[in-house]
Protein backbone atom coordinates (compact mmCIF):
# COMPACT_ATOMS: atom_id res chain seq x y z
CA UNK A 1 0.00 0.00 0.00
CA UNK A 2 3.09 2.34 0.79
CA UNK A 3 4.06 2.22 -3.24
CA UNK A 4 0.32 2.28 -4.46
CA UNK A 5 -1.12 5.51 -2.29
CA UNK A 6 1.37 7.83 -4.49
CA UNK A 7 1.10 6.00 -7.64
CA UNK A 8 -2.18 6.35 -7.44
CA UNK A 9 -1.75 10.32 -6.12
CA UNK A 10 0.06 11.36 -8.69
CA UNK A 11 -2.25 9.12 -11.48
CA UNK A 12 -5.25 11.22 -9.94
CA UNK A 13 -2.69 14.80 -10.29
CA UNK A 14 -2.20 13.96 -13.64
CA UNK A 15 -5.66 13.00 -15.09
CA UNK A 16 -7.45 16.10 -13.08
CA UNK A 17 -5.07 18.05 -14.62
CA UNK A 18 -5.56 16.03 -18.21
CA UNK A 19 -9.19 17.55 -17.51
CA UNK A 20 -8.86 20.96 -17.33
CA UNK A 21 -6.39 21.49 -20.02
CA UNK A 22 -9.05 20.11 -22.32
CA UNK A 23 -11.26 22.60 -21.90
CA UNK A 24 -8.96 25.67 -23.18
CA UNK A 25 -7.60 23.19 -25.92
CA UNK A 26 -11.01 22.64 -27.37
CA UNK A 27 -12.62 25.79 -26.77
CA UNK A 28 -12.29 26.86 -30.69
CA UNK A 29 -13.13 23.63 -32.57
CA UNK A 30 -16.53 23.44 -29.96
CA UNK A 31 -17.47 26.96 -31.41
CA UNK A 32 -16.48 26.19 -34.75
CA UNK A 33 -19.08 23.65 -34.43
CA UNK A 34 -21.93 25.25 -33.08
CA UNK A 35 -21.40 27.96 -35.72
CA UNK A 36 -21.90 25.25 -38.43
CA UNK A 37 -25.07 24.28 -36.69
CA UNK A 38 -26.38 27.98 -36.91
CA UNK A 39 -25.63 28.73 -33.06
CA UNK A 40 -24.35 32.34 -31.84
CA UNK A 41 -21.12 31.96 -31.09
CA UNK A 42 -18.75 35.21 -29.72
CA UNK A 43 -17.20 36.71 -31.47
CA UNK A 44 -19.34 35.70 -35.15
CA UNK A 45 -16.49 35.26 -37.37
CA UNK A 46 -13.65 32.34 -37.34
CA UNK A 47 -10.85 34.72 -37.81
CA UNK A 48 -11.77 37.00 -34.84
CA UNK A 49 -12.24 34.48 -32.84
CA UNK A 50 -8.58 32.70 -34.05
CA UNK A 51 -7.33 36.27 -32.71
CA UNK A 52 -8.54 35.40 -29.28
CA UNK A 53 -6.64 33.89 -26.30
CA UNK A 54 -8.71 30.64 -25.63
CA UNK A 55 -9.10 32.36 -21.84
CA UNK A 56 -11.05 35.01 -23.80
CA UNK A 57 -13.28 33.00 -25.66
CA UNK A 58 -14.47 30.34 -22.73
CA UNK A 59 -15.13 33.90 -20.46
CA UNK A 60 -17.50 34.88 -23.74
CA UNK A 61 -18.99 31.48 -24.33
CA UNK A 62 -19.35 29.72 -21.11
CA UNK A 63 -22.29 27.75 -22.46
CA UNK A 64 -19.85 26.04 -24.66
CA UNK A 65 -17.02 24.76 -23.02
CA UNK A 66 -18.74 21.39 -21.65
CA UNK A 67 -19.33 20.68 -25.72
CA UNK A 68 -15.43 20.51 -26.00
CA UNK A 69 -14.81 17.37 -23.77
CA UNK A 70 -17.52 15.27 -26.00
CA UNK A 71 -16.14 16.39 -29.90
CA UNK A 72 -15.43 13.54 -32.45
CA UNK A 73 -12.03 14.84 -33.42
CA UNK A 74 -10.97 16.94 -30.62
CA UNK A 75 -7.70 18.56 -30.23
CA UNK A 76 -6.73 17.42 -26.77
CA UNK A 77 -9.11 14.27 -26.23
CA UNK A 78 -10.26 13.65 -22.40
CA UNK A 79 -8.70 9.94 -20.77
CA UNK A 80 -12.16 8.90 -21.15
CA UNK A 81 -12.46 9.40 -25.05
CA UNK A 82 -8.87 7.51 -24.97
CA UNK A 83 -9.90 5.02 -23.01
CA UNK A 84 -12.74 3.95 -25.10
CA UNK A 85 -10.85 4.49 -28.36
CA UNK A 86 -8.08 1.69 -26.99
CA UNK A 87 -11.10 -0.74 -25.67
CA UNK A 88 -12.82 -0.55 -29.15
CA UNK A 89 -9.03 -1.74 -31.08
CA UNK A 90 -7.61 -3.99 -28.42
CA UNK A 91 -10.10 -5.65 -25.93
CA UNK A 92 -13.07 -4.90 -28.26
CA UNK A 93 -11.47 -6.71 -31.42
CA UNK A 94 -10.13 -9.70 -28.89
CA UNK A 95 -13.70 -10.72 -27.87
CA UNK A 96 -14.47 -10.74 -31.42
CA UNK A 97 -11.77 -12.58 -32.45
CA UNK A 98 -10.21 -10.59 -34.43
CA UNK A 99 -7.35 -9.41 -32.27
CA UNK A 100 -5.01 -9.65 -35.47
CA UNK A 101 -6.69 -8.04 -37.20
CA UNK A 102 -5.83 -5.13 -39.29
CA UNK A 103 -7.54 -2.74 -37.58
CA UNK A 104 -6.10 -4.01 -33.84
CA UNK A 105 -3.37 -2.54 -31.89
CA UNK A 106 -2.94 -5.68 -30.60
CA UNK A 107 -1.66 -6.34 -34.37
CA UNK A 108 0.10 -3.23 -34.19
CA UNK A 109 1.62 -3.56 -30.86
CA UNK A 110 3.20 -7.00 -32.19
CA UNK A 111 4.62 -5.83 -35.22
CA UNK A 112 6.29 -3.09 -33.21
CA UNK A 113 7.21 -5.74 -30.46
CA UNK A 114 9.41 -7.77 -33.17
CA UNK A 115 11.78 -5.56 -33.81
CA UNK A 116 12.20 -3.99 -30.76
CA UNK A 117 13.14 -7.36 -29.47
CA UNK A 118 15.73 -7.95 -32.06
CA UNK A 119 17.15 -4.58 -31.24
CA UNK A 120 17.21 -5.24 -27.75
CA UNK A 121 18.76 -8.00 -28.21
CA UNK A 122 21.39 -6.45 -30.97
CA UNK A 123 21.91 -3.75 -28.75
CA UNK A 124 22.30 -5.63 -25.41
CA UNK A 125 25.11 -7.78 -27.41
CA UNK A 126 26.91 -4.85 -28.60
CA UNK A 127 26.85 -2.84 -25.28
CA UNK A 128 27.90 -5.83 -23.05
CA UNK A 129 30.48 -6.65 -25.97
CA UNK A 130 32.18 -3.31 -25.77
CA UNK A 131 31.32 -2.67 -21.75
CA UNK A 132 34.07 -5.96 -21.04
CA UNK A 133 36.19 -4.69 -23.93
CA UNK A 134 36.67 -1.20 -22.31
CA UNK A 135 36.76 -2.51 -18.84
CA UNK A 136 40.12 -4.84 -19.66
CA UNK A 137 41.80 -2.43 -22.45
CA UNK A 138 43.09 0.86 -22.10
CA UNK A 139 43.19 1.53 -25.37
CA UNK A 140 39.37 0.48 -26.24
CA UNK A 141 38.42 2.89 -23.23
CA UNK A 142 40.03 5.70 -24.73
CA UNK A 143 38.99 5.12 -28.14
CA UNK A 144 35.63 3.45 -27.97
CA UNK A 145 34.02 5.75 -25.05
CA UNK A 146 34.04 8.97 -26.59
CA UNK A 147 32.33 7.49 -29.20
CA UNK A 148 29.58 5.81 -27.95
CA UNK A 149 29.09 9.36 -25.80
CA UNK A 150 29.15 11.36 -29.23
CA UNK A 151 26.91 8.87 -30.79
CA UNK A 152 24.41 9.54 -28.75
CA UNK A 153 24.50 13.51 -29.84
CA UNK A 154 22.83 12.67 -33.26
CA UNK A 155 18.87 13.22 -32.85
CA UNK A 156 17.75 9.44 -33.96
CA UNK A 157 14.98 11.42 -36.15
CA UNK A 158 17.64 12.41 -38.52
CA UNK A 159 19.33 9.00 -38.55
CA UNK A 160 16.76 6.79 -39.42
CA UNK A 161 15.59 7.60 -42.69
CA UNK A 162 19.77 7.08 -43.31
CA UNK A 163 19.75 3.81 -41.88
CA UNK A 164 16.85 2.60 -43.99
CA UNK A 165 17.95 4.33 -47.28
CA UNK A 166 21.52 2.76 -46.20
CA UNK A 167 19.88 -0.50 -45.03
CA UNK A 168 17.89 -0.56 -48.80
CA UNK A 169 21.37 0.31 -50.94
CA UNK A 170 23.45 -2.97 -49.48
CA UNK A 171 20.50 -4.89 -50.52
CA UNK A 172 18.28 -5.40 -46.95
CA UNK A 173 15.06 -6.23 -47.97
CA UNK A 174 12.25 -5.30 -45.48
CA UNK A 175 11.10 -2.63 -42.75
CA UNK A 176 11.97 -5.42 -39.71
CA UNK A 177 15.92 -5.18 -39.88
CA UNK A 178 16.41 -1.20 -40.29
CA UNK A 179 14.35 -0.94 -37.66
CA UNK A 180 16.05 -3.39 -35.65
CA UNK A 181 18.86 -1.25 -36.13
CA UNK A 182 17.80 1.92 -35.16
CA UNK A 183 15.98 0.34 -31.96
CA UNK A 184 19.78 -0.97 -30.90
CA UNK A 185 21.27 1.82 -31.68
CA UNK A 186 19.74 3.70 -28.48
CA UNK A 187 19.65 0.03 -26.72
CA UNK A 188 23.38 0.20 -26.47
CA UNK A 189 24.33 2.79 -25.00
CA UNK A 190 22.70 2.46 -21.38
CA UNK A 191 23.68 -0.93 -21.26
CA UNK A 192 27.40 -0.37 -22.16
CA UNK A 193 27.22 2.37 -19.49
CA UNK A 194 25.54 0.02 -17.03
CA UNK A 195 27.77 -2.65 -17.41
CA UNK A 196 31.17 -0.67 -17.17
CA UNK A 197 29.85 0.58 -14.43
CA UNK A 198 28.92 -2.87 -12.91
CA UNK A 199 32.06 -4.71 -14.08
CA UNK A 200 34.50 -2.16 -12.22
CA UNK A 201 32.19 -2.05 -9.01
CA UNK A 202 34.25 -4.64 -7.27
CA UNK A 203 37.25 -3.00 -4.91
CA UNK A 204 40.60 -3.32 -5.36
CA UNK A 205 40.80 -5.82 -2.39
CA UNK A 206 38.56 -8.01 -3.90
CA UNK A 207 40.18 -8.15 -7.19
CA UNK A 208 43.80 -8.86 -4.99
CA UNK A 209 41.91 -11.32 -3.12
CA UNK A 210 41.24 -13.27 -6.47
CA UNK A 211 45.05 -12.84 -7.42
CA UNK A 212 45.95 -14.33 -4.26
CA UNK A 213 44.24 -18.03 -5.22
CA UNK A 214 46.06 -17.39 -8.08
CA UNK A 215 42.58 -17.04 -10.39
CA UNK A 216 43.11 -16.59 -13.82
CA UNK A 217 41.55 -13.11 -15.90
CA UNK A 218 38.26 -15.38 -17.22
CA UNK A 219 37.74 -16.91 -13.20
CA UNK A 220 37.79 -12.98 -12.11
CA UNK A 221 35.68 -12.41 -14.65
CA UNK A 222 33.20 -15.37 -14.21
CA UNK A 223 33.19 -15.36 -10.29
CA UNK A 224 33.46 -11.78 -9.29
CA UNK A 225 33.03 -9.02 -11.84
CA UNK A 226 30.06 -10.81 -13.78
CA UNK A 227 28.04 -11.05 -10.83
CA UNK A 228 28.52 -7.91 -9.18
CA UNK A 229 27.19 -6.47 -12.51
CA UNK A 230 24.20 -7.90 -12.42
CA UNK A 231 22.54 -5.47 -10.38
CA UNK A 232 23.61 -2.41 -12.83
CA UNK A 233 22.76 -4.59 -15.64
CA UNK A 234 19.33 -5.39 -15.02
CA UNK A 235 18.78 -1.59 -14.53
CA UNK A 236 20.63 -0.96 -17.35
CA UNK A 237 18.15 -3.18 -19.47
CA UNK A 238 15.19 -1.58 -18.16
CA UNK A 239 16.30 1.63 -19.63
CA UNK A 240 17.61 -0.09 -23.19
CA UNK A 241 13.90 -1.71 -23.59
CA UNK A 242 12.35 1.48 -23.36
CA UNK A 243 14.99 2.91 -25.57
CA UNK A 244 14.47 0.19 -27.78
CA UNK A 245 10.89 0.60 -28.20
CA UNK A 246 11.13 4.08 -28.95
CA UNK A 247 13.59 3.65 -31.46
CA UNK A 248 11.47 1.01 -33.27
CA UNK A 249 8.29 3.33 -33.42
CA UNK A 250 10.75 6.30 -34.67
CA UNK A 251 11.70 3.74 -37.09
CA UNK A 252 8.88 2.99 -38.54
CA UNK A 253 7.70 6.91 -39.11
CA UNK A 254 10.09 7.48 -42.11
CA UNK A 255 9.78 3.80 -44.04
CA UNK A 256 6.02 4.49 -45.15
CA UNK A 257 4.93 1.37 -42.96
CA UNK A 258 1.37 0.22 -42.66
CA UNK A 259 1.70 -1.79 -39.92
CA UNK A 260 3.26 -1.30 -36.11
CA UNK A 261 2.01 1.69 -33.58
CA UNK A 262 4.27 4.13 -35.65
CA UNK A 263 2.52 3.19 -38.48
CA UNK A 264 -0.67 4.05 -36.40
CA UNK A 265 0.47 7.55 -35.06
CA UNK A 266 1.53 8.92 -38.61
CA UNK A 267 -1.46 7.20 -40.34
CA UNK A 268 -3.68 8.89 -37.15
CA UNK A 269 -2.00 12.51 -38.02
CA UNK A 270 -2.19 12.34 -41.87
CA UNK A 271 -6.22 11.69 -41.51
CA UNK A 272 -6.67 14.19 -38.81
CA UNK A 273 -7.72 11.25 -36.11
CA UNK A 274 -6.37 12.40 -33.15
CA UNK A 275 -8.01 9.26 -30.90
CA UNK A 276 -5.94 6.83 -33.05
CA UNK A 277 -2.69 8.83 -32.20
CA UNK A 278 -3.76 8.47 -28.74
CA UNK A 279 -4.89 5.14 -28.10
CA UNK A 280 -1.39 4.01 -30.43
CA UNK A 281 0.60 6.48 -27.72
CA UNK A 282 -1.10 4.58 -24.93
CA UNK A 283 -0.72 1.33 -26.18
CA UNK A 284 3.10 1.87 -26.63
CA UNK A 285 3.49 3.30 -23.08
CA UNK A 286 1.54 -0.34 -22.00
CA UNK A 287 3.75 -2.22 -23.83
CA UNK A 288 6.69 -0.63 -22.29
CA UNK A 289 5.35 -1.37 -18.77
CA UNK A 290 4.64 -4.66 -19.93
CA UNK A 291 8.34 -5.31 -20.93
CA UNK A 292 10.03 -3.22 -18.31
CA UNK A 293 8.10 -4.94 -15.59
CA UNK A 294 9.05 -8.73 -17.53
CA UNK A 295 12.47 -7.24 -16.86
CA UNK A 296 12.06 -6.03 -12.96
CA UNK A 297 10.49 -9.95 -12.27
CA UNK A 298 13.59 -11.26 -14.12
CA UNK A 299 16.10 -8.92 -11.92
CA UNK A 300 14.72 -9.89 -8.85
CA UNK A 301 14.40 -14.12 -9.52
CA UNK A 302 18.05 -13.66 -10.55
CA UNK A 303 19.32 -11.71 -7.89
CA UNK A 304 17.66 -13.95 -5.04
CA UNK A 305 18.84 -16.77 -6.91
CA UNK A 306 22.24 -15.50 -6.40
CA UNK A 307 21.73 -14.82 -2.86
CA UNK A 308 21.69 -10.87 -3.47
CA UNK A 309 19.44 -8.38 -2.73
CA UNK A 310 16.88 -7.58 -5.52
Amino acid sequence: MRNVVPILAVLGAIVALWYAVVAPMNIRGALDMAERSGAEVVPAESRARFEQSVWRLMVNNPDYIAAGYSLDRPRLPTPQQVGQELWKTTGEMALKGRPMSKRSLIYHGWITLQSTLWGFVLGTVLGMAGAIAIVYSRVVDMSLMPWAIISQTVPIVALAPMIIVLSSQVGIEGRGVPKAIISAYLCYFPVLVGMVKGLRSPGVAQLDLLKTYSASGVQAFLKLRLPASMPYLFTSLKIGIAAALVGTIVGELPTGAISGLGARILIGDQFGTPLAIWAALFAAAILAGVLVTLLDVLQRLTLRRMGMQA
